[in-house]
């Protein structure tokens, strides 16, 4: 392909948009809900940080959520955003497992979210609309 399509630049900026504010939602529940942050933690990761680890991984995934948002070091911010969701993606496997069990089908979602995930990360460089990097002139690291 020698030619982006004119309508990739939009779509991967509404793809970048819609992850980070999802991942906002995220970010937001960790700082203002540690309770909540830390049974999430417990029902997939086996264990409770305590409030000053979720609210210090809240901070980081903030930071890491707006350097993606803002198309910035994107290698770097879409890579973590796509591990991010992977890890908690697999660590739901056992519901997902039973998708038509009750609330288990909710967590499907993740699937597809998943994969817009891994395809942003593989067109990170035609993400360029709204990108600080492509603003910049930052090239793309492999």
């Amino acid at each position: 392909m020698t030619e982006t399509p004119r309508a990739l630049a939009p779509a991967l900026l509404a793809i970048r948009l819609g992850l980070a504010a999802m991942f906002a939602v995220w970010v937001a529940d960790k700082l203002l809900s540690f309770e909540t942050a830390q049974r999430v933690f417990s029902t997939f990761y086996f264990a409770a940080p305590p409030k000053e680890a979720i609210l210090a991984l809240g901070i980081a995934q903030g930071v890491i959520v707006l350097a993606f948002a803002a198309g910035f070091l994107r290698t770097f911010s879409y890579g973590a955003i796509l591990l991010m969701h992977s890890v908690s993606t697999i660590a739901t496997y056992e519901r997902l497992l039973e998708p038509l069990a009750r609330p288990n089908i909710l967590f499907w979602a993740a699937v597809p979210v998943l994969g817009a995930a891994l395809a942003l990360f593989l067109l990170r460089r035609y993400d360029v609309l709204l990108s600080l990097d492509a603003m910049t002139g930052r090239k793309r690291r492999v």
